[in-house]
């Protein structure tokens, strides 16, 4: 090989192992570059507490001032509860930062706990903290000297989130207390209406005209106003004395049908007079229709003139016959039937308003079928507010709460059952076609004999088809009583066929079995699945089975 090629070769590699080394060197540049010198930590102010006591958890971050620290938030801490999150203290050290972040924690069960590691992003970069041991301890009692109470019973609490019959009265003496006083401001009113409905047109008349001089409509700049109810108080006396569509009529007809009931004789009424009112009559039409604003003393005369109007009307007109006299009071008598059913009508329709308003107020928060069984009854719903009884039944005894007494009741067994029974004292309330069914059975054997609950169970198909039961399903699992009696509970669900509708009625059991004090006892409750206060009997029914001097 020549030389110059050597040569040549020589300098490649040179050059490449050179441009090797300025890329280590230019990425290990970037590396530092992007890497965050900081410095995290984390401590507590107390490794032993009581439950319940407050631990004050320290994060410290060391960092550049140009990086971005986030802490941790939202309960990270498990198993120990966050209860408040402190806000960062910032000290400036040249150009550097130091943050300090607490955190109040505590925990309410007993025990040894671990505070997770906490993970801090600083910049791009997670930096994870050490975790921390914590011992929480049991706040001790000095029985000695602390005064003991018995248990108290257990009390039957609404699980809804509104307890309706609480606040009930809150909603309703409210609106009662505004409809009373709507009604009685309303019934004034009417009662002031009617009063001066009874007064002599006459009366009336004056009464308006007094109205208008007290309402202050002129003073106002309210002309149009003013002179609509000026023509309306002389149209109205007219309309009930002379002329009975003087409401409905033009000035021009009104002022024709007067001069007639001059001319007729039926009217003595002077003409000058009559000028005066058609006068007065065309002015509110001009206020009314044109927007004329006469003066104020030309109004104040207009109202005169109306006024005089109405006392030569009243002197013109002839006294009414004897006749005429019955037949007004007749009318009277009319309008005020009228009145009179109309207010009843009002009354109804004010008070089913109220009713129906509640319902709505109840169907709202309560639901419609709470509402419907309220108003309506509802068999098992009756049950489970009725006074409930707590009897004891059979031997060996059974304790047990139900909404009625359970009757004794004698039938006889299966030939499955008296493999296993010897006899037996039975009670029972309802039937298994109804809507609930309980039975409390209890055998007591001559000599000690070891019952197998197991049997029990598998006979429970056989018991129930002997019924008139069909598609049985079972289920079992061990039970204990609150006072430690031991047994088997069996449930699932069947049907059976009413005879009456001939239909199939789905329904639900609960069945308890024991053999404690020399004995054999049996609880059975069975309800419609489709009842929907049905479970809830059943099991505070259940709930309550105690075996007397079981320990």
């Amino acid at each position: 090989m020549k030389n110059y090629e050597l040569l040549s070769i020589n300098m490649k590699c040179g050059i490449s192992l050179l441009k090797g080394v300025r890329g280590i060197f230019f990425g290990l540049a970037l590396f530092l570059s992007n890497s965050v010198f900081a410095q995290v930590s984390a401590s507590i102010d107390s490794t032993s507490i009581q439950i319940g006591e407050e631990i004050r958890y320290r994060m410290q971050v060391e960092v550049d001032s140009t990086r971005i620290v986030i802490f941790p938030e939202g309960q990270t801490f498990l198993p120990l509860e966050v209860i408040e999150s402190y806000k960062t203290d910032t000290t400036k050290n040249g150009n550097r930062f130091s943050l300090l972040k607490e955190y109040a924690l505590t925990q309410f069960d007993s025990g040894s706990y671990t505070i997770p590691r906490q993970k801090v992003m600083i910049g791009d970069q997670v930096f994870l903290t050490d975790s921390l041991k914590v011992e929480v301890r049991d706040v001790l009692v000095d029985t000695t000297k602390q005064k003991m109470f018995e248990i108290k019973p257990l009390v039957d609490v609404d699980a809804s989130f509104f307890n309706l019959e609480k606040y009930i009265w809150w909603i309703l003496i409210p609106l009662i207390l505004i409809g009373l006083m709507v009604f009685l401001l309303f019934r004034r009113k009417k009662r002031k209406e009617a009063k001066e409905d009874q007064l002599p047109p006459y009366e009336r008349a004056i009464l308006a005209l007094q109205r208008i001089d007290a309402s202050h409509l002129l003073e106002e700049d309210s002309h149009k106003e003013y002179y609509s109810q000026l023509s309306d108080t002389a149209r109205k006396y007219i309309d009930e004395e002379v002329y009975d569509h003087a409401m409905e009529s033009t000035t021009d007809e009104l002022i024709a049908r007067l001069d007639e009931e001059i001319k007729t004789g039926a009217l003595n009424l002077d003409k000058h007079t009559i000028e005066e009112l058609k006068s007065v009559l065309k002015t509110a039409d001009m206020a009314k229709f044109a927007n004329s604003k006469p003066d104020i003393i030309t109004a104040k005369a207009d109202r005169n003139v109306i006024e005089r109007v109405i006392n030569e009307t009243k002197n013109a007109i002839p006294e009414p016959t004897e006749e005429e006299l019955l037949a007004d009071e007749e009318y009277r008598k009319t309008v005020a039937e009228k009145k009179l059913r109309r207010k009843i009508l009002l009354g109804s329709l004010a008070g089913i308003g109220v009713i129906v308003t509640t319902l709505m107020i109840f169907i709202i928060v309560k639901g419609y079928d709470v509402v419907k069984d309220s108003l309506l009854g509802h068999p098992t719903k009756e049950l489970a507010e009725t006074e409930w009884i707590s009897s004891t039944y059979g031997s060996p005894p059974v304790t047990i709460s139900t909404p009625k007494v359970l009757i004794r009741n004698n039938f006889q067994l299966t030939e499955e059952q008296k493999q296993i029974l010897k006899g037996n004292e039975t009670f029972v309330y309802g039937s298994l076609i109804g809507n609930f069914y309980i039975t409390v059975s209890t055998v007591q054997y001559n000599q000690e004999t070891e019952v197998d609950l197991n049997k029990v169970v598998e006979s429970v198909v056989g018991n129930f088809e002997s019924q008139g039961a069909k598609n049985i399903t079972v289920k079992d699992e061990e039970y204990e009583t609150l006072a430690g009696a031991k047994g088997v509970k069996v449930f699932g669900s069947l049907e059976v066929t009413n005879p009456m509708s001939k239909k199939d009625q789905k329904s639900d059991y609960l069945m308890l079995n024991f053999a404690e004090n020399g004995g054999y006892q049996q609880i059975m409750v069975v309800y419609n699945k489709e009842d929907r206060y049905a479970k809830d009997v059943a099991q505070r029914i259940i709930n309550s089975v105690e075996l007397k001097n079981a320990e």
